[in-house]
């Protein structure tokens, strides 16, 4: 079942000073600093824009890997890379059709090898650092090294001034809504266990962010 944000944002505590759409003075510094530190960046208006940008971007014939994401189900992706009219290796559908749990967990630590990984991100920073967590980190796990190429699709609400807000805005506003998510998902809560700061790219072409002007994700 697909679970937005509006789901609990009524019901948990964050702190919304940091969790508002950045303005255009605030995009265009946050994208001159994410390019200097070499990351390509797209900017879009629309949840469609994003997918389209994202469908024009992934070649035919690659495989295709993504953790969980607020935000790409917000876009209309997760239901695309499952069920869409594309030419894509969908790992997430090879993964969840096995029916042993070990070789399912082996299948998903193979995942993050993926021709393109994609998922969303915690917080950005105005001055172009990436800040995420993840329990598990299957998430987070592609995005350093793992996979051949990365796609994050973010809203411009996680855009904050600097890396110190970027981790409060971890703690503050991406942590308490995503607990409440993975209590009704699975019912066990979530943590911040193992915690990335993506400061630079050193590949080119390597990782893309797709930023949308608008409120998506937590």
């Amino acid at each position: 079942m697909s679970q937005q944000k509006s789901d609990y944002v009524d019901d948990t505590e964050i702190d919304a000073t940091l969790d508002r759409v950045a303005d255009d003075d605030a995009i265009e510094t946050t994208v001159e600093n994410l390019e200097a530190n070499g990351f390509d960046v797209v900017v879009v208006d629309s949840a469609e824009e994003a997918l389209e940008t994202i469908q024009s971007h992934i070649p035919a014939g690659a495989s295709v890997m993504n953790g969980h994401s607020t935000t790409l189900e917000e876009i209309g992706f997760t239901e695309y890379l499952s069920e869409g009219d594309h030419d894509w290796e969908s790992l997430p559908d090879e993964i969840w059709s096995i029916d042993d749990d070990a070789e399912r967990q082996a299948a998903r630590r193979d995942s993050q090898t993926a021709d393109y990984f994609l998922g969303g991100i915690n917080a950005i920073s105005q001055t172009g650092e990436l800040v995420a967590a993840d329990l598990s980190g299957s998430r987070i796990g592609a995005y350093p090294f793992a996979a051949s190429n990365v796609v994050i699709v973010s809203g411009a609400n996680k855009i904050v001034p600097t890396l110190e807000d970027a981790l409060d805005r971890l703690e503050s506003v991406a942590y308490p809504l995503e607990n409440e998510r993975a209590q009704e998902a699975y019912g066990v809560e979530s943590a911040i266990a193992k915690q990335l700061i993506f400061r630079r790219e050193t590949e080119e072409g390597r990782t893309t962010v797709v930023l949308v002007r608008d409120q998506f994700g937590y």
